[in-house]
């Protein structure tokens, strides 16, 4: 019995020793317990908001910068490009000449096609250059294919013709379109008398383009329900094309009496 009792009793010091480690252990897991809820508890630090109002501020100002800066340079980009690509595509019909003489001169093609094209527009001009250019109209006239597309392209050229005679486009137009109190720029091109059983009807076509100038729809609108503004052909063009940015802050009609005055004979506009 005495040596039962004395294995399975536990010395006072080792006891002691446990309970220390004991109670350290539990002291160490109750501080970081204690420290975990003070983290949390801990309130926002006003710096953290600052922060971030600061960054939201100056990521605003940079895209507002940067979207600034890019619409500053998409027109002169594309005007440099569409300049390179025009010069290179001028260039391009004479350079292969100077290239298998020897001259490597860059824009001498170009230069060169530009005194050429000068140079056809004195000829056209003339009595003799209008006859080889009817001559060779009815020569691609005659042709099944080719007749269309030269036509199409006849047509847009005499829109932009500095010649009087033949511009395609008469006069600057204001419609009604697509509904009363609604309005559209279009050009009349030319009039149209049309029967009816009531009495005539004086008609004019008018060709109401997109900012394509090559592509729209054509209509015929009375005359006395056509407003023509007091712009030019140029002007009109150039409103169209830039989707009316250069639109003119007022836009006056022009006087019926002036306009009777200066009105296109039906047998030239037809």
């Amino acid at each position: 019995m005495a040596d039962d009792k004395q294995s399975t009793s536990i010395p006072l010091t080792e006891h002691a020793g446990l309970s220390k480690n004991g109670n350290n252990a539990s002291a160490s897991g109750s501080s970081l317990q204690d420290m975990e809820d003070a983290q949390k508890a801990r309130p926002s630090l006003p710096n953290s908001s600052t922060r971030k109002a600061c960054y939201g501020v100056l990521q605003s100002w940079v895209s507002k910068k940067f979207m600034t800066g890019c619409v500053v340079l998409f027109p002169v980009a594309v005007t440099f490009f569409v300049t390179w690509w025009f010069v290179q595509f001028v260039d391009g019909f004479f350079s292969p000449i100077y290239e298998r003489i020897g001259v490597d001169i860059f824009g001498l093609g170009f230069v060169t096609s530009l005194i050429f094209i000068f140079f056809v527009g004195i000829f056209a001009s003339s009595w003799m250059g209008a006859t080889v250019f009817w001559v060779g109209e009815w020569f691609i006239k005659r042709m099944p294919f080719m007749k269309h597309i030269y036509a199409a392209s006849k047509q847009i050229s005499a829109a932009i013709s500095p010649d009087q005679n033949t511009t395609a486009f008469k006069e600057v137009a204001i419609i009604h379109h697509p509904r009363l109190g609604e309005y559209a720029f279009g050009f009349i091109t030319s009039s149209v008398i049309l029967q009816k059983d009531d009495g005539d009807e004086e008609l004019c076509s008018v060709y109401v383009p997109t900012n394509h100038l090559y592509i729209g729809d054509i209509f015929l609108v009375n005359s006395n329900e056509i407003i023509r503004p007091n712009l030019s052909i140029r002007e009109g063009i150039e409103i169209i094309v830039s989707v009316g940015m250069t639109m003119p802050q007022v836009i006056s009609p022009i006087e019926r009496i002036h306009y009777k005055s200066n009105r296109i004979p039906l047998n030239r506009m037809m």
